[in-house]
């Protein structure tokens, strides 16, 4: 079972975000990003970009990383 989340920060144009991911996730994300050859801040930023407002950046990173890995089944 997951542990708590663990807060790191991101770059988002040109600004520090903190953003809290259980560790499962954060792993999950990192190779996602090196699997599309991007850092983990663009591939952020991407995410941040395409969110809906009202959906919180840590909420979008954990649907990208779930509908990731479901389209790969």
């Amino acid at each position: 079972m997951s542990g708590p989340p663990v807060k790191r920060s991101l770059t988002l144009k040109g600004h520090r975000t903190s953003v809290s991911l259980e560790d499962e996730f954060w792993q999950a994300f990192r190779e996602i990003a090196k699997t599309k050859g991007l850092p983990i801040n663009v591939l952020a930023s991407e995410i941040d970009v395409a969110r809906d407002p009202e959906t919180g950046l840590a909420s979008a990173i954990r649907v990208f990383i779930l509908n990731w890995y479901r389209q790969r089944d």
